[in-house]
């Protein structure tokens, strides 16, 4: 490439970049966040997975299972201190599960539960709400739910080593005023789940995933949509997401990556990722822009690796103002907010490119979805591209 078409492709990125809002939503990667934070760059603790808020105003959390089983069934469960969209409330804790089977209908239970019935320690992931409770220590997990007749005891035993994004937080604002973390617990693991279907017991097994979320405002008002997904295919274990700040935080793209082989991680540096979605339609429910192909391109030398989600089945699309309730929701709706969660099923492939060829090319079934709570935004009208946008993403962390 002549020193020219450097020139020019370099001007063309400064006037991309020049057209829109600086970013002022960060990965908090520096050595005065992790000091702040009191954790440290690629050392995770058991204590990171145990609480971190105070349950009170201010602050939401929950803990999340996944699992693929061998049957082709999904199972989620999870356990919030409160619902997401008003960390302001008082603790609220639920459980959740999800069953989806193929060909049948999902089941799906709430188990609410008085503030006096929570509990969760700060030192490790032990948290009961009721009689449903999930206790673990980085590595090795057990998780009971049960309720309405649905109960679930699963067993996890990681294989791919606890992650997270640098210090795993994101922060918002000129003076990091709010933020969002998170941490991938068990990126991978193994799974043994018995169920007991209202009388009809079962033994299953399959591939799991453990995350942990918190953070200490609405997420509404800092994201505008993201889609996240975890996968296996071959050998490789995936963990990839990319984050579309809200517009207050100039439209920020953040993006997440994981790929780990043989049980040891081997790419994860988001400055590396290239992120384009592709058949994007009208969701005829929800309204929300779907892509049928999400793709992650992550290139680190001659090395090159291409992660390709493709929708089979849409099995969860919810009009979130439906988990508040009261007063909260009465204003959500005044206030028209439509955000809605979808998560899909399909096929996950994985190429490896190395120096231009093929030299890998391994998929599996996995499971992502798209969670989004702005507005669906009109087509940009000042000549740029999101997509182009999507590909410089990494720039802002060089």
């Amino acid at each position: 490439m002549t020193t020219e078409l450097i020139a020019n492709r370099r001007k063309k990125e400064v006037r991309m970049f020049t057209t829109h809002r600086l970013w002022n939503a960060r990965f908090a990667n520096e050595p005065e966040d992790f000091a702040k934070l009191d954790i440290e760059p690629g050392k995770i603790e058991a204590f990171e997975d145990g609480m971190r808020t105070w349950g009170g105003p201010g602050g939401y959390e929950w803990w999340y299972f996944d699992s693929h089983l061998h049957d082709g069934s999904s199972l989620v469960v999870v356990f919030y201190t409160k619902p997401q969209l008003n960390p302001e409330g008082v603790l609220a804790p639920f459980a959740s599960l999800e069953l989806n089977r193929p060909g049948q209908n999902p089941i799906r239970v709430e188990a609410r539960v008085a503030p006096n019935a929570f509990s969760a320690s700060r030192d490790l992931c032990d948290v009961r709400i009721g009689e449903n409770t999930i206790r673990g220590d980085l590595h090795d997990y057990d998780i009971h739910f049960s309720y309405d007749g649905v109960t679930a005891d699963i067993k996890m035993r990681g294989t791919v080593p606890s992650w997270r994004p640098t210090s795993g937080h994101v922060f918002f604002g000129d003076d990091d005023d709010h933020m969002f973390a998170w941490l991938a617990a068990v990126p991978q693991g193994e799974v043994s789940v018995d169920l007991n279907i209202r009388g009809k017991k079962e033994q299953l097994h399959g591939i799991g995933y453990h995350d942990h979320n918190w953070g200490d405002v609405s997420m509404a008002k800092l994201i505008h949509h993201w889609y996240w997904g975890r996968a296996q295919a071959g050998d490789y274990s995936i963990v990839a997401g990319y984050i579309f700040a809200e517009k207050a935080y100039g439209d920020a793209e953040l993006p997440i990556f994981m790929l780990a082989k043989g049980g040891k991680i081997i790419a994860d540096d988001s400055r590396k990722v290239r992120f384009h979605l592709g058949d994007e339609h009208t969701d005829p429910k929800s309204g929300k822009p779907v892509a049928d192909v999400v793709v992650y391109e992550y290139e680190d030398g001659p090395e090159r690796y291409r992660v390709t989600f493709r929708r089979s089945e849409t099995i969860v699309n919810e009009e979130l103002v439906k988990r508040v309730n009261g007063l909260n929701r009465f204003l959500a709706e005044l206030a028209r907010f439509d955000g809605a969660y979808l998560r899909f099923t399909g096929n996950v492939q994985l190429e490896r490119f190395v120096n231009g060829e093929l030299v890998e090319d391994v998929s599996d079934p996995g499971i992502w979805e798209m969670m989004y709570f702005g507005h669906v935004r009109p087509p940009s009208h000042d000549g740029s591209d999101n997509g182009l946008r999507a590909e410089f993403a990494g720039l802002e962390h060089s």
